[in-house]
């Protein structure tokens, strides 16, 4: 018996009363943290001071009082609904009818001029409302002074005259994406429209430029010319030469802004303004603002190429580019002669050296020119006086198709400027503006990104030479004997010489028969829409 009694602990425990036993010491060696779930201290006060109040006159047992406890605490524990309505704009409306569509387009300014297509689409959507007005009526004439126009409204000219709507493509032009106005949709897309063509201008007018006021120099040093003057790093530079700081930042001091808050928007402004520009007053307006009005000066010694080695050029020159340099006012009041062969002579006579009849009449004149002329649908038929400057536009035609499929490695380093280069830095830009003129055009209510980038994919360089290969025009490039067979079976040497050369063919073509033939080139002939439908094979 007393192994039993003293071997039973548990019984002994079991006989120990409730109120002895404390857990206070196995307790404090655990910190119990409070639950991430736990409602506030505040709100629960609230709850329970809520619940005393409204049960105080009812029994503690009360079926009334538990009922309103248990919908209390359910009001308190439910969670809102945290779901994000769309904003207004992304809420589908209901489509217009065809009555009030058709007055919609009807009375838009784009459709508005049937003569000028161009300068219709690039006009905004919609008409401008009384806040447009207030900044016409304030600053438009600050900015028709400093840029050396007439301060009479351009309303008031006649409807034959693209200047009409200046006023208009002006105000567009300085509302870039920072300012207030922005932010209604049809200023959005006016000036986002402008600055989209307005690059492509000044770059084409630059090149024209350079190309004529330098006859021998290769397009490298040509390139860092242009960027000295249009770089987006120089171009506050120019605004605050014309005293346009002002419209452009109304509320900031322009030289104490961050690069990255001055330059985006200088350089939108500046392109829209020369849209614009050229829209209402053509090319020659574009060379006396950028020359005269915002001073650049192309012979200042921070617009100068860097140092370095050049290839002698023993060859002669045209007669009116010998011992002189041409200013923008030869470049900008130059008018072609009535029965010159080109569109642009003096142009041509920049890019295509005298020295390049030397090979007329040789194996490649006879046996490919033929086939290239044909595929490229020349000569086209011209309305000449006499058939001898019809004769004479041909010969030329022929020695300079021959130039854009000189590749650089047969000639250049005996005579540098018997190469497509030069042909091929005019074709970049005038390919660039024709592509950019046709889908301003066609996409009326797109934007200027959108435009941007469907205008990049669509003259990727891998793109441009694909279609030169298509059309089998790869076969007729000249090269020397030494690189030859590396270029014709190695595509990483191969695809970058038909790129040039395609855009050596659009150079040729604006200088000898306009724009108009790098459009048919362009849209028809290489098709670079891609819709046209494709020969089964």
């Amino acid at each position: 018996m007393e192994l039993c009694s003293s071997s039973s602990p548990s019984s002994s425990l079991l006989r120990v009363s409730p109120e002895k036993l404390s857990f206070s010491s196995s307790i404090s060696q655990f910190q119990l943290k409070p639950s991430t779930f736990a409602k506030p201290r505040l709100q629960i006060l609230r709850i329970h001071a809520s619940l005393a109040s409204e049960t105080q006159g009812l029994p503690r047992d009360s079926p009334q009082r538990l009922l309103k406890e248990l919908a209390q605490r359910k009001q308190s524990t439910a969670t809102p609904s945290k779901k994000k309505l769309p904003p207004k704009r992304f809420i589908l409306r209901p489509p217009l009818d065809d009555k009030k569509l058709a007055e919609r387009f009807l009375n838009s300014p784009q459709l508005s001029l049937k003569s000028f297509p161009l300068l219709s689409s690039c006009l905004p959507p919609s008409n401008l409302n009384s806040s447009d007005r207030t900044w016409i009526d304030e600053y438009l004439l600050e900015a028709k002074q400093a840029l050396g126009y007439s301060l009479e409204p351009s309303s008031t000219l006649s409807d034959e005259n693209p200047a009409k709507h200046f006023d208009t493509l002006l105000y567009l032009a300085f509302q870039h994406p920072s300012c207030d106005r922005a932010r209604a949709r049809h200023v959005k897309n006016g000036h986002s429209r402008l600055w989209f063509l307005g690059q492509y201008v000044i770059e084409l007018a630059v090149t024209e430029f350079f190309l004529q006021r330098y006859p021998r120099e290769p397009p490298g040093p040509m390139r860092e010319r242009v960027f000295a003057l249009i770089g987006k790093r120089f171009l506050p530079r120019w605004i605050k030469a014309a005293n346009l700081q002002n419209l452009v930042f109304p509320y900031d001091d322009i030289d104490k802004l961050l690069r990255k808050d001055r330059e985006p928007v200088v350089k939108s402004v500046f392109w829209a303004l020369f849209g614009a520009i050229y829209l209402c007053y053509g090319m020659p307006e574009v060379y006396r603002v950028l020359f005269e009005v915002f001073g650049m000066d192309p012979d200042a010694d921070d617009c100068q190429p860097r140092a370095r080695r050049q290839l002698e050029d023993v060859d002669y020159v045209s007669v009116e580019f010998e011992g002189k340099k041409l200013g923008w006012q030869d470049i900008a009041t130059y008018k072609p002669p009535e029965d010159a062969l080109f569109a642009h002579p003096r142009l041509f006579r920049a890019c295509v050296p005298p020295g390049m009849h030397r090979f007329r009449g040789n194996i490649w004149d006879f046996d490919s020119k033929p086939k290239v002329m044909q595929a490229l649908g020349y000569p086209l038929q011209m309305n000449d006086r006499i058939q001898e400057i019809t004769e004479a536009r041909n010969i030329e035609l022929g020695l300079g198709l021959q130039l854009c499929f000189l590749h650089p490695s047969k000639h250049k380093f005996e005579h540098p400027r018997f190469c497509f280069e030069r042909l091929e830095y005019v074709g970049q830009k005038i390919q660039d503006i024709a592509m950019a003129e046709r889908l301003l055009m066609k996409h009326l209510d797109a934007p200027g990104k959108w435009l941007q980038e469907k205008h990049r994919r669509l003259l990727m360089n891998k793109f441009c030479g694909r279609y030169l290969r298509e059309k089998r025009l790869h076969n007729f490039i000249i090269y020397s004997e030494e690189v030859h067979d590396r270029y014709e079976h190695n595509r990483r040497l191969r695809n970058p010489a038909t790129t040039a050369v395609q855009q050596a063919i659009h150079g040729l073509a604006y200088t000898v028969y306009g724009k108009p033939d790098v459009r048919r080139l362009m849209f028809e002939v290489f098709d670079f829409e891609q819709i046209q439908p494709k020969a089964i094979v």
